[in-house]
């Protein structure tokens, strides 16, 4: 049985779709499973024994968590990877729950990727500025038409009243 859960394990370690990085006390990393290596585009076999600063640059979360032994949950972070060779994009977003594993002397960390519900997220808000922009430009248009054709309106009145009391001076006149 317990050869059973050992695969199980393996197999989940392999095919979860979340990134898992576990890092040492000195912050060298002593395992990623193949959701990380593809999220960040490295070679796992490459990775192990690495500084994990050499991946994920800010490791203050990381020491934070085995310094207090708390966890933190749902950290939104951004990783700039134009330094990893052939990534598909130039920015990864995730979400992180990193935990310490004290008898083991490791930090664990479980990274999801929301890069895609963050550019969907950053096209909504610019569609909505583009939106207000829009509307804002409309509005504008349609006040300067109304401002015209008061003007025009004003300078009409204007031209029909001079019109009409020269008319009703030459009628006074004539009956005077």
């Amino acid at each position: 049985m317990l050869t059973n859960e050992k695969n199980i394990w393996q197999i989940i370690w392999e095919y979860d779709p979340n990134g898992l990085i576990v890092v040492d006390t000195q912050m060298n990393i002593t395992l990623v499973n193949p959701a990380f290596c593809k999220m960040f585009n490295v070679n796992q076999n490459e990775t192990i024994g690495q500084p994990a600063s050499t991946i994920l640059e800010d490791l203050k979360d990381f020491q934070k968590v085995w310094e207090k032994d708390e966890v933190i949950r749902g950290r939104e972070k951004r990783y700039d990877l134009e330094h990893h060779k052939n990534s598909e994009t130039d920015i990864l977003y995730v979400k992180e729950v990193i935990f310490p594993i004290r008898d083991q002397n490791l930090i664990a960390c479980i990274m999801v990727d929301i890069t895609h519900e963050w550019q969907r997220k950053q096209e909504m808000i610019n569609l909505r500025n583009e939106t207000v922009s829009k509307v804002n430009e409309v509005v504008d248009h349609q006040m300067k038409v109304v401002q015209e054709i008061a003007g025009l309106l004003g300078e009409t009145t204007a031209e029909t009243k001079v019109s009409l009391l020269k008319i009703i001076k030459m009628v006074n006149q004539e009956t005077v």
